[in-house]
């Protein structure tokens, strides 16, 4: 199967006024789906961000964040996600 055919599992949002950069979250995804940013938020960080497909949901991210309210993240359903699974085989 291929990664653009894959079905989304989860989505991480990142609340730019908490982070600060630190990119412990950049580190500890597997998938390579998080960086920091190019832009400064207005603290003057270097935010962390999404690339905005792919994500497990696995939380590793959440987890590694030293701020509370720094990163969210969201996982797909597991019967919606069965259900999409069954009609595609």
């Amino acid at each position: 199967m291929e990664d653009s055919a894959k079905r989304e599992k989860g989505s991480v949002t990142i609340n730019t006024d908490e982070c600060k950069g630190c990119g412990l979250c950049v580190a500890s995804c597997n998938f390579g789906y998080l960086h920091l940013s190019e832009g400064l938020n207005r603290y003057g960080y270097h935010t962390a961000a999404y690339v905005g497909h792919g994500c497990t949901g696995c939380g590793l991210c959440y987890f590694a964040c030293p701020e509370p309210g720094g990163i969210t993240v969201y996982r797909a359903p597991a019967k919606r996600a069965a259900a999409q699974e069954a009609v595609a085989v």
